[in-house]
């Protein structure tokens, strides 16, 4: 199987890349964050702190995140409710972000990842990927930016859907993710060692995909 991992912060433009070069490989595309995300949005439903550990692992039992692809783009259901609208919220994020850093979240994900990836030639996004989800991916990508221009790229993308948000507010957000993505304990956000690292700050979508495209050896 051809798998694909790319890890990198938030906002430095995994998602949209990895899902542009799915589609011109003919490969599947699994967005990881989203199955995060979903977990974070049934804590904040329940009322749950998202950073109670102990609590989170407690709902799990009865949690199922499932994937279906519905006219080639992934949905993500939760107990079977299609809650693709709902995870891209700031708050969804955030919350996206605490549960993430939760060992028992992502023994649980992980093991859906890499099940899905043992059968499938697939392209993944993540913070992990390359360092614990798929160690063993045949191409590894570490992407970065500013998060001057991380913040500015997200502000966008929520304003642009009608979200009444600062650009600082998104900033200190991206700093904070960065934070607690990068110093969990458990599979924090890391530079897979064999994973080939760039800064896209000043690329656009198409400069950073065809980057990508040339260290796969495919050039369409």
């Amino acid at each position: 199987m051809l798998n694909i991992a790319i890890d990198g912060p938030a906002g430095a433009g995994k998602s949209t890349a990895a899902k542009i070069i799915a589609e011109k490989l003919g490969i599947l595309y699994l967005d990881t964050g989203a199955m995060y995300r979903a977990i974070g949005l049934k804590a904040l439903r329940l009322g749950i702190d998202t950073r109670d550990a102990e609590r989170i692992a407690a709902m799990l039992p009865d949690t199922a995140v499932t994937i279906k692809y519905i006219d080639g783009s992934q949905n993500i259901f939760l107990d079977g409710e299609n809650v693709t609208p709902y995870i891209r919220e700031n708050k969804v994020s955030m919350a996206a972000s605490d549960v993430s850093a939760i060992p028992a979240v992502r023994v649980k994900l992980v093991e859906l990842q890499r099940d899905i990836a043992r059968n499938n030639d697939c392209i993944l996004d993540g913070r992990d990927i390359g360092t614990y989800v798929l160690p063993s991916a045949e191409y590894k990508f570490y992407i970065t930016a500013t998060a001057e221009e991380r913040a500015k790229r997200r502000h966008k993308e929520l304003t642009d859907k009608g979200v009444d948000i600062s650009y600082e507010s998104v900033l200190k957000d991206i700093a904070e993710r960065d934070k607690n993505d990068s110093t969990r304990a458990f599979a924090p956000l890391k530079k897979a060692d064999d994973a080939f690292e760039f800064d896209t700050t000043t690329m656009s979508i198409d400069e950073v995909v065809k980057r990508l495209l040339a260290r796969i050896n495919c050039e369409l």
